[in-house]
């Protein structure tokens, strides 16, 4: 019975996944093909590396989806009941979560995915590393199609090729649903709120569907990950129907809506429930700290002395918090080949950021619509510090920094200056993907 069902889910598996692919590769042409098949293939080896050591956290949750698996088995409404719930009893184990734990929903999907993989590992790591690639590759598509004269290339390499993201989010690591559910939720959101009349009926309603379906996908697996997307998004939203009434036209106006908005849904938040009023949050923010600095014995880590578990201590070290996530480890902080990779790879993108800044201060901000950059600068500054104040560690700073890079790499790269640097090197749009037919987007 296991072997049948773990053959018909691969076999359903593969029935969806060979066919798009093969769409993507016909649609595609030049260096989009070579990409296709280097972001896949890419991942798909990272993560079955990674899956052959599992560190102590992946081999935790594993062990904890094996048991879900093994209860399924055995007491299928049990194994339903834990599925939506906080704890799980069986075989004489009892294992108890805090609520919205999202070391406890991972496990969750561990146990699904070990239905087809039959517990084994490497395909768990290949099944997770597919969701994220498919994810990313979806918005890299929509940009494509929504907004055609932005650089296909600054999608590409943010979402698809960029090697830290390759290497963090692939196999069996949170980060894999996390960005693949984001990439796609995004994806889906832009093809819906800039489809225009192309997006009806059956359409429409898949697309509704899957947004939902992946926001809580997305909203569970990291929610303080998802909330500044939620935000930046739902800004968007206000921004636009604003203007259609003929008002916000200024875009600083825009960015005031912004704070506006913000400032009451965090309100509106921490009335519904206590997990977001401000003190909660922020303790929650300095026991991961505690945790990271106990990590990082002995090793080069992230310090504020006078940080305090209060929301005006928090406050004020966001500044310093957003610099770090950007810039540590510093090159030479650590001759370790890891922090000398990280180094070299924020080096990297402080050069790009300055040059984007050069871009914009000249008027060459790029097409993308202004609401949708201030929607992704929200969630990469609300990301950066969240990640700059909870995350002491410098490894583990630039594994969670993974799930914002390529968002703040698309913003840097979509600029005029940028598209005309790809353009030189021969990845342009027209020699990667076919220009698709796209409404009159706003700006």
């Amino acid at each position: 019975m296991k072997m049948a069902l773990a053959i018909f889910l691969n076999a359903a598996l593969l029935a969806v996944l060979l066919p798009w692919l093969g769409r993507q590769w016909r649609q595609a042409r030049g260096w989009v093909r070579a990409a296709l098949a280097f972001g896949l293939g890419a991942r798909l080896l990272v993560g079955i590396v990674h899956a052959r050591h599992l560190v102590q956290d992946a081999e935790r949750m594993s062990g904890y989806g094996r048991l879900l698996t093994a209860q399924f088995w055995v007491d299928p409404a049990a194994a339903i009941h834990t599925l939506g719930s906080d704890e799980m009893r069986f075989a004489g184990r009892e294992v108890v979560f805090y609520g919205m734990s999202n070391t406890f929903f991972f496990a969750k999907v561990l146990g699904v995915t070990n239905l087809a993989s039959m517990g084994t590992n490497w395909l768990n790591a290949v099944y997770l590393s597919i969701f994220c690639f498919v994810g990313c590759w979806q918005l890299v598509r929509a940009l494509s199609q929504t907004f055609p004269k932005t650089p296909v290339a600054a999608g590409m390499l943010a979402f698809v090729l960029w090697p830290s993201v390759i290497y963090w989010a692939s196999g069996i690591v949170k980060e894999s649903v996390v960005l693949g559910s984001g990439a796609w939720m995004l994806a889906v959101f832009i093809e819906l709120f800039y489809g225009g009349k192309r997006v009806t009926g059956t359409r429409l309603w898949l697309g509704i569907t899957g947004l939902l379906l992946l926001g809580i996908l997305h909203f569970k697996m990291r929610y303080f990950f998802a909330v500044p997307l939620f935000g930046g998004l739902t800004v968007l939203i206000v921004v636009s129907v604003l203007q259609r009434l003929g008002l916000v036209r200024s875009r600083w106006l825009q960015v005031g809506v912004a704070v506006l908005v913000l400032s009451g849904g965090a309100w509106v938040a921490s009335e519904v429930s206590i997990v977001f009023r401000l003190n909660k949050f922020t303790s929650q923010l300095m026991y991961m700290r505690t945790q990271g600095v106990h990590a990082s014995a002995g090793k080069t880590f992230i310090d504020y002395p006078d940080l305090r578990p209060t929301p005006e201590s928090v406050l004020r070290h966001v500044p310093q918090a957003i610099a770090n996530t950007l810039t540590r480890p510093w090159l030479g902080e650590s001759f370790e080949g890891p922090y000398i990779l990280a180094g070299l790879e924020n080096l990297l993108l402080l050069s790009t950021l300055a040059a984007a800044l050069l871009a914009a201060w000249r008027g060459k901000y790029g097409h993308l619509p202004f609401g949708l950059v201030l929607a992704l600068v929200i969630q990469c500054l609300a990301l950066a510090a969240l990640l700059g104040i909870s995350t002491a560690n410098l490894g583990t700073l630039h594994r969670y920094r993974s799930v914002m890079t390529p968002y703040l790499l698309l913003l840097l790269l979509q600029n005029d200056y940028a598209a005309a640097a790809f353009r030189r090197l021969g990845l342009n749009n027209q020699r990667g993907w076919p220009a698709a037919l796209a409404p009159k987007v706003p700006a």
